[in-house]
């Protein structure tokens, strides 16, 4: 986690994801136990090697501490590839039905040679208070 921001930042293997999400309160509907998020995503390939992004993997954790964990292949219907310095940027949600909680989960990745491997993503907050996505540190 980075400060206080309920933010993530963390590096597997060159490969550097940050993460910000923010409540969307027009999309949400606290009555009817709709929480509505949205994060962002900045892969980043801080290493020497090429790598490809295959699938993504996410567990979810709402403030009652039940989870779920959604899988399945690329991220937003893409397969970035990274070159060495490459960045890649997406966007997507997550609703609740508590007013807060939690996501983290991994990427596995592919190398050039076809070996594979796990990128963490660290946990970070969904909760009204997180600092907007726009103070999103990318660095």
């Amino acid at each position: 986690m980075s400060n206080n921001t309920g933010h993530s930042h963390r590096v597997t293997d060159g490969i550097h994801v940050s993460v910000a999400a923010q409540y969307v309160e027009e999309q949400s509907d606290p009555e009817q136990g709709i929480f509505f998020f949205v994060y962002r995503i900045l892969l980043n390939n801080q290493g020497e090697r090429w790598a490809q992004l295959e699938s993504r993997r996410w567990m979810i954790t709402d403030s009652y501490g039940n989870q779920e964990v959604i899988e399945g292949p690329g991220v937003v219907g893409e397969f970035p590839d990274l070159s060495p310095g490459g960045r890649y940027s997406y966007i997507s949600f997550c609703p609740l039905n508590t007013e807060w909680g939690t996501m983290e989960g991994s990427y596995v990745f592919r190398r050039e040679d076809g070996t594979r491997f796990e990128v963490e993503i660290g946990q970070f907050f969904l909760a009204k208070n997180t600092a907007p996505i726009s103070e999103m540190v990318t660095e």
